[in-house]
């Protein structure tokens, strides 16, 4: 009995041991390693995650304005029907360009050539009896008097001669101006001009073409403040870029052609237009674009992209990157855009990493790890570390 006792005893002893030699090994964590350390790092977290950051620094910045605006055909012309009549055939293509002079339509000639005809031959009698009177009044033949009136009558036939001239030539309508035909808008055996000058097409200039926009009138109030205490210097406002509804940029850059000398009373703004490129008729008459043009320069101002500022229940802030690596907000204000970036004009030191790419894996007070940007938008390859750029100690030659 006493044997069997012993036996058990220390079976269960050896059981505890092997245990207790087990959980050893495994550390306090219950895996294999390193006590203290898990399989994602210090405390079994996983690594800081990786945000992309921009150095914010001072310099000089062209403040740009982007405001909406509406195309609008240089020149716009509506053809009309100038005489009466039926129309016979269309002598263009819907949507085609055409030089200014060029037939569009053909009214029925056949009435107004007939009263060319007759007012023709009016003349030609008229013209003949003056001609007869002439030797009969140097003769005294005739008077005075009828002389005269046979020459008011000449003048009476030439000027019917010329009015039925016109209204033949107006049977046959011509392009007022140069540029792309719309659409017709009577057909072929229509009733035109009886009354009234009926539209017959419209045509369009649009190479080159206008852009109208209006500027608040405070803010040109505020820029020129700003300009005349020396915070904002004047800029050339020579290259102005369009905006297209799909936010891409127009190729070719316009000019401002002129600024309104008065505010509208109704609407607090101030008129402006330019003018725009458009051999490949791209930009049609009508659309709804935005203007994006150089307002002023300023200097020792921080650019941050667009996409880095927030606006919170406090006004507009950013996330930076502080010295212990955690994600901290930082409250800014701006002052306009240049291109695609703030301007901020408080709130910003410089030096700063400010958090351009990863906002969403940047909550406050979490750690970070910032890969710093270039200019060109680029990731800075990061410099070697003291242990990396020492030469192999000779034990480790060895």
């Amino acid at each position: 009995m006493t044997r069997s006792f012993s036996l058990r005893s220390r079976l269960a002893l050896g059981t505890l041991v092997s245990v207790a030699l087990t959980l050893t090994a495994c550390g306090p964590g219950g895996q294999g390693g390193s006590p203290g350390k898990g399989a994602g790092g210090p405390g079994g977290g996983m690594p800081p995650p990786e945000v992309e950051v921009m150095v914010a620094t001072p310099g000089s910045a062209t403040i740009t304005q982007e405001l909406p605006g509406r195309l609008q055909a240089v020149r716009t012309a509506q053809v009309r029907a100038r005489v009466e009549g039926i129309i016979e055939k269309r002598l263009f293509t819907e949507g085609s360009d055409v030089k200014e002079g060029a037939a569009l339509f053909r009214i029925d000639p056949r009435n107004y050539q007939a009263a060319y005809d007759a007012a023709k031959a009016d003349q030609t009698i008229a013209r003949v009896t003056v001609e007869r009177y002439k030797p009969l009044l140097e003769v005294k033949a005739i008077s005075q008097q009828e002389f005269d009136l046979a020459e008011a009558k000449l003048k009476q036939a030439d000027a019917a001669l010329t009015r039925a001239r016109i209204d033949l030539e107006n049977t046959t309508v011509p392009a007022p101006i140069s540029g792309r035909v719309g659409r017709e808008l009577v057909t072929e055996g229509a009733l035109v001009g009886r009354g009234e000058a009926t539209p017959l097409t419209t045509i369009e200039q649009t190479d080159p073409i206008y852009v109208n926009f209006t500027q608040s009138g405070a803010d040109v109030l505020r820029l020129q403040k700003a300009m005349k205490a020396g915070r904002l210097k004047s800029a050339t406002r020579a290259r102005i870029e369009l905006i297209l509804d799909d936010n891409s940029v127009y190729p070719k850059t316009g000019r401002l052609l002129f600024t309104d000398l008065a505010v509208d009373p109704a609407t607090g703004s101030v008129s402006l237009r330019a003018e725009f490129p458009n051999p490949t008729r791209e930009l049609l008459p009508g659309t709804f674009v935005r203007v994006r043009f150089p307002e002023a320069v300023a200097d020792d101002v921080i650019l941050i992209p667009q996409r880095a500022v927030q606006v919170g229940p406090a006004g507009q802030f950013v996330t930076v990157v502080a010295d212990d690596g955690k994600a901290t907000i930082v409250l800014v204000k701006t002052g306009g855009m240049s291109g695609q970036q703030f301007v901020i004009t408080d709130g910003l030191k410089g030096g700063e990493k400010v958090i351009v790419n990863g906002l969403q894996k940047a909550r406050p007070g979490t750690p970070v790890r910032p890969v710093v940007l270039g200019p060109d938008g680029k990731p800075v390859p990061a410099a070697p570390t003291q242990d990396a750029a020492s030469p192999a100690s000779p034990a480790a030659a060895k």
